[in-house]
């Protein structure tokens, strides 16, 4: 199988489930115009953190990562009423095209978008009593993940579920010798989920548009 029919598969499926929106389109747009990296999630992807935020009845969302917002509007659109979701960029050219398409999107009153090194943030975030969080998902720099992961476990509750992306690395995530700090990132991250008594936990490889890569989706249980 080939990146092209994994691409047209998206494209079928994308179609009928995670079909074109005006304020996600504008999004991707404004993004690419702005010189951001292509690094968002897929539609479908963006879909299903939608859908896990529904399911898990969210009513507070945590992102560590914002990009354009992308993903954030997906997560933001799956609040109730009343809900709330903080994103963290360490980029303050990603933050303002985040904000813009945010607020494009209707839901500058649902998010907030925070500037600064994430290992910043989080301290302040729990200095003013933010949380618990009922999902958070994490799609930053992966040599942060494993510091990104024991923040997450002090913004939480038992119940709340912990997403990872990117965690498959087109399959590097298997080579322990591996000298890329990301995959090593990555190979901690879920090394330090796996010994934690506090959260179950699972890993899901995907292909697509994005080519090879995956999510890890751990739930806090006490």
């Amino acid at each position: 199988m080939s990146l092209e029919q994994w691409t047209k598969v998206d494209d079928y499926f994308n179609g009928l489930l995670a079909p074109s929106d005006p304020a996600l389109d504008a999004a991707l747009e404004h993004s690419e115009a702005a010189g951001l990296p292509p690094h968002q999630v897929a539609p479908n992807q963006g879909k299903l953190l939608h859908l896990l935020a529904r399911i898990q009845g969210a009513r507070t969302i945590l992102e560590i990562g914002t990009l354009g917002g992308y993903s954030t509007i997906w997560l933001a659109r799956a609040l109730p009423e009343g809900g709330r979701l903080v994103s963290l960029e360490a980029d303050p050219r990603c933050a303002e095209v985040a904000r813009e398409n945010v607020e494009r999107a209707g839901l500058g009153k649902v998010v907030e978008i925070r500037t600064g090194k994430a290992l910043e943030s989080l301290p302040r975030l729990a200095e003013e009593g933010d949380g618990p969080f009922d999902v958070v998902f994490i799609d930053a720099d992966k040599p942060g993940n494993p510091d990104y992961l024991a923040w997450a476990l002090r913004l939480t509750r038992p119940g709340s579920l912990i997403i990872g992306d990117n965690v498959v690395r087109d399959g590097e995530v298997a080579d322990p010798a591996s000298t890329d700090p990301r995959v090593q990132g990555v190979r901690r991250f879920t090394e330090l989920i796996a010994e934690e008594p506090r959260l179950t936990a699972t890993a899901v490889q995907t292909v697509g548009e994005k080519g090879y890569d995956g999510f890890a989706l751990a739930l806090v249980t006490e």
